[in-house]
């Protein structure tokens, strides 16, 4: 129903004015009783040999939602109902700002991709900690936060470390997100000296808290192997407890799509199917060269069952959806579980 009747609906809208209407629709209409019921019978699927353990958290399925779609906890409980064994929200700042001007979010069909230049637009810290006080469903939550774009990087921290504070009584695992194209000089944070002591920095306050909560590392899909053999490196020294293999990516050499087209839309990161070969590659790198030291999310092109178990294979242990939900619906959830179980149990 989705292909057929849904997704040609919202294809003629904007991309971002069809992100806004499906909200809309999904929170008017999800907590309804009999739509609750019909969500369940069809969305709802989970079986045993789905339950991982990771980081020391107990994931009931491993295919989560990246970050990016419910940046302001909006839709947890609703989209805990699609059946995701985690949600990550954000990117948080501790301001609420406003992103980059719209258009900002563009599709591109005949590459299964997206284009965004968002911006880490989104409500602030604190008015996200106030809904995530009145949820209801008991789905793993992680926090994936950034710096406000004022915010200088010598700055940085400061903003880390207050989304850190605010959130930490309310999701089970944060996210350092240094990885997206959209703001300007954060990648410059990835760098080996000033990554290396955010993450500390962030760790230290972390373990101060009663019950620490893992912290992981979101990383661009651009790098090179030696800036892989740092994060590594740096994964090592400071004892964080994993990474999440990739955000969007800044090439654009893969697209079919017309290049006049391409060129109209202008700056942005590149999501969906176009990369999925990377990000499956910078897993396995990290994988294979920290001889599976630490736990990896793979996230990037998953649009099946079986992209998902490349992923697994290629060295992560749980994985993340996105511009695959756009493409091809709810339902990938389901999917994607039925044929984890039957990969599991081959």
């Amino acid at each position: 129903m989705y292909k057929s009747l849904l997704k040609p609906f919202l294809f003629k809208k904007g991309a971002e004015e069809a992100h806004h209407f499906t909200f809309s629709m999904v929170k008017t209409t999800f907590n309804l009783p009999i739509v609750k019921g019909v969500v369940n019978s069809l969305f709802g699927f989970e079986d045993s040999s789905l339950e991982k353990e990771v980081f020391g958290l107990k994931f009931k399925n491993p295919v989560g939602l990246a970050a990016g779609f419910d940046k302001d906890a909006k839709l947890i409980d609703e989209m805990a109902m699609l059946g995701f064994g985690f949600i990550e929200i954000g990117t948080l700042t501790p301001k609420a700002q406003d992103g980059n001007p719209q258009p900002r979010l563009f599709r591109l069909p005949e590459d299964g991709s997206l284009v965004n230049r968002m911006g880490f637009n989104n409500g602030g810290v604190d008015a996200a900690v106030q809904r995530l006080k009145k949820r209801k469903s008991n789905v793993l939550i992680g926090g994936n936060i950034g710096k406000n774009k004022v915010t200088p990087n010598e700055k940085a921290e400061d903003d880390y470390l207050y989304c850190l504070n605010a959130l930490h009584p309310y999701v089970d695992y944060f996210v350092v997100n240094v990885s997206s194209p959209n703001t300007p000089n954060l990648r410059d944070l990835q760098e080996k000296e000033p990554l290396q002591k955010l993450l500390q920095t962030v760790k230290t306050a972390n373990e101060k808290f009663p019950h620490p909560k893992p912290i992981l590392l979101k990383i661009a899909p651009d790098l090179t192997d030696g800036q892989l053999d740092d994060i590594i490196a740096i994964v090592q020294v400071t004892k964080i407890d994993g990474v999440i293999a990739t955000n969007t990516t800044i090439d654009r050499s893969q697209l079919r799509t017309d290049a006049k087209k391409v060129e109209e839309i202008g700056a942005g990161g590149v999501s969906g199917k176009v990369l999925g070969k990377r990000s499956t590659e910078v897993i396995r790198y990290l994988s294979e060269q920290s001889n599976k030291s630490f736990p990896i999310i793979g996230v990037g092109g998953i649009f099946s069952a079986e992209d998902a178990i490349e992923k697994l294979e290629a060295g992560a242990s749980l994985v993340q959806v996105y511009s695959g939900m756009i493409y091809e619906g709810p339902g990938l959830m389901k999917e994607i579980k039925k044929g984890l179980k039957a990969y599991y149990n081959r």
